[in-house]
């Protein structure tokens, strides 16, 4: 056999264990869970009736957020929440008039009580981000919330969207329950870009291995996180995790290490409102932490590469190399293991109402992935590291494995 061929079968193999071994992942069905009822199961089942919802306290770190404010915070402020709830928002040093903003539009929408705070500059050794978590955290903790919902400012979630995260974590003893905000995808580089972000973030955390009783990975997605506050404060998060530019990965496992259980999966009623329009605003999302989840490690960097060209790119070419040249195990192993990478594309495709026929441009996709990938770690070694809203981390640490 040519030695196309045998990339070709490697690659088949490969799709194979992907199909059945990797936590199938490709499905899309870890949908919230709803709260089981039973004497043992906490409060979540008589919430209705006895009135013991916990109290609330809603997080939202944002830095030059005008711009989606109006379409996310509106929604968190309108929640239909049973129980006591309230929206802290941290202004980590907007030039934009984020605070002033969040002001008006409480004012104008009413409904939850709203408090805009700002932390300063970070501190020396601390993200962005997480400097405005613990802003944030630390004057909700003063109002003793049973829970902390963390959520990006981009994000928009719908009127029950905190009463079922919340009957979620109760009504199934969680200590974190994150769900993956359904991301925009408007514009052509969106659709072909955003689903796989996804795909290949499920490929990498198979929900079913994060949510099983005994796990086999630990994630979980930054822009929706309902944590419960004595878990926060065990797992001495945010401190523990203050230089993680990953922060939800990094957040997860210091929760894991904390004894806490964990739910992640896709979500229903949690949007992401912020456009990535174009293919630049899409390559700087994923280039600024991309080398950050390799550990900064050159050969991880280099293992990467290798695997996604084995998995990704050789099928497509190995099938037309084999048709074009004659090598029929060529043709049939790279069409092969296409064929199951498209289909195992499809539940995305679906889950982003998106059209099928782009399923077979899944390749194309990986290797802009792989481009940004590559110059996520070029950046690093320049010392531009992450950037991210005006600020540059040069040497972040990545996400612990812990």
């Amino acid at each position: 056999m040519s030695t196309l061929a045998w990339f070709a079968l490697g690659s088949s193999v490969v799709w194979g264990w992907l199909l059945l071994g990797q936590g199938f992942f490709w499905r899309t069905d870890q949908r919230l869970p709803p709260a089981v009822r039973g004497p043992a199961r906490g409060r979540a089942a008589a919430a209705d009736s006895e009135g013991g919802w916990p109290r609330v306290v809603v997080v939202v770190p944002a830095r030059d957020e005008a711009g989606v404010l109006p379409l996310s915070l509106p929604s968190l402020l309108t929640q239909d929440y049973p129980g006591v709830a309230e929206v802290i928002l941290v202004d980590d040093g907007s030039t934009d008039g984020t605070g002033r903003l969040a002001v008006e539009l409480a004012a104008r929408c009413g409904g939850l009580p709203l408090t805009v705070a700002s932390p300063g500059e970070p501190e020396r050794g601390w993200t962005g981000k997480l400097w405005a978590l613990r802003h944030g955290m630390a004057l909700a903790r003063a109002r003793g919330p049973e829970f902390l919902l963390l959520t990006d400012a981009d994000i928009a979630h719908e009127p029950d969207s905190l009463r079922l995260l919340v009957s979620a974590a109760v009504g199934n003893e969680l200590d974190l329950v994150s769900q993956m905000a359904r991301l925009r995808v408007v514009t052509l580089w969106e659709r072909l870009v955003v689903p796989a972000f996804v795909y290949f973030f499920a490929q990498l955390y198979p929900f079913r291995w994060i949510n099983r009783e005994r796990p086999l990975a630990t994630a979980a997605a930054g822009g929706c996180v309902l944590l419960r506050t004595k878990t926060a404060e065990a797992a001495d998060v945010p401190e523990a995790i203050r230089q993680a530019v990953i922060d939800d990965v990094s957040l997860a496992r210091a929760v894991r290490r904390a004894g806490g259980r964990i739910w992640l999966g896709l979500a229903e009623r949690v949007d992401s409102v912020r456009p990535y329009p174009g293919l630049g605003e899409l390559w700087r999302m994923v280039a600024r932490s991309a080398y950050a989840q390799l550990r900064h490690n050159p050969l991880l960097l280099a293992g990467t590469v290798a695997g996604l060209v084995l998995v990704y790119l050789v099928p497509p070419v190995a099938l037309v190399a084999g048709v074009l040249g004659g090598d029929p195990v060529a043709a049939w192993a790279g069409g092969a293991a296409w064929a199951v990478m498209a289909g195992t594309y499809v539940p995305m495709l679906r889950y982003y109402r998106q059209p099928l026929w782009l399923a077979p441009l899944l390749p194309f996709t990986a290797f802009l992935y792989l481009l940004m990938t590559v110059d996520s770690a070029v950046r690093h070694h320049r010392g531009g590291g992450a950037a991210w809203k005006g600020r540059t981390y040069a040497r972040p640490e990545a996400a612990p494995d812990r």
